[in-house]
């Protein structure tokens, strides 16, 4: 990918436009228009610029960052939305539920839900060459992980930048309670099937990940560090998808099986958060 630290010639004017688009979008839960026409569809740096945009206006209402997602690793999820590289996005406390929990559609605009392996770090990854042997040590353990995507693009209408910009396109997510070092388990290895109510819409494995899940926080740690934010210990990791996403409503109970790592589950209802 380009260096995000590069410049762009997209104005600042546009950047905050942007973010407006954005911010009011996630406040009404109204989807907007792309954004593209701001800020193009490719430039990185005017997308990241305008994702900090986007998740300052949450850290000043009192969210905690918490980590960070990788976006479209998976072949799978990039020729769903027409992309062809990795993203990254941001991870808040607010963000995160309970294995099982009931998860309130009124936080979300047009979710979909996808399985992948979470990480969290027992090291900071700030210093160094970041490459595998760096990172792998990091690690304290692997666990299964749901996430569930949203957008604030109307009916994901979005190519690289829109996605960028809107935070890679985050919503919740759910870590499993099976937790395993990586002693125990070798992530480009697993298996993954995802169910809603019952039937199996997603499969995958862990090579579908960026070729290997460990190379895709590879690549997340030295592109965090280009951004200026690097990864953290205690910070969590959402590796990428395993498979294809799939939409979720209402009713639905979602269950994600990722081998050696055992099963995530949600529940969508309707409603608001207690």
């Amino acid at each position: 990918m380009s260096n995000p630290t590069n410049t762009t010639a997209v104005s600042e004017a546009d950047i905050a436009a942007a973010a407006d688009r954005l911010v009011s979008a996630a406040a009404s839960g109204t989807p907007t228009a792309p954004i593209r026409d701001l800020i193009g569809e490719s430039d990185l740096v005017a997308a990241y610029a305008v994702q900090q945009r986007f998740n300052d206006g949450r850290t000043e209402a009192g969210a905690v960052v918490v980590g960070r997602k990788i976006g479209l690793t998976s072949k799978a999820v990039q020729e769903q939305l027409g992309v062809g590289q990795p993203d990254l996005g941001v991870l808040f406390d607010n963000m995160a539920f309970d294995n099982g929990a009931d998860i309130p559609m009124s936080l979300l605009i047009q979710p979909k839900v996808e399985g992948e392996v979470g990480f969290v770090l027992g090291a900071d990854l700030i210093d160094g060459p970041l490459d595998t042997a760096q990172v792998r040590g990091a690690i304290e353990y692997a666990v299964a992980a749901l996430e569930i995507c949203d957008s604030r693009i109307a009916n994901w209408d979005i190519k690289f930048g829109d996605t960028v910009a809107d935070n890679a396109s985050s919503g919740v997510y759910v870590l499993g309670t099976e937790r395993r070092t990586l002693d125990e388990i070798e992530p480009v290895d697993v298996t993954m099937s995802m169910e809603i109510d019952g039937t199996e819409v997603s499969t995958g494995n862990g090579a579908a990940c960026l070729g290997d899940p460990i190379q895709a926080v590879v690549w997340l740690a030295q592109t965090a560090r280009e951004l200026g934010r690097p990864l953290k210990a205690g910070q969590v990791i959402l590796s990428g998808a395993l498979g294809p996403m799939a939409s979720v409503s209402a009713g639905s109970t979602v269950s994600v099986t990722v081998s050696g790592l055992g099963t995530v589950t949600a529940r969508f209802v309707e409603g608001k958060q207690a």
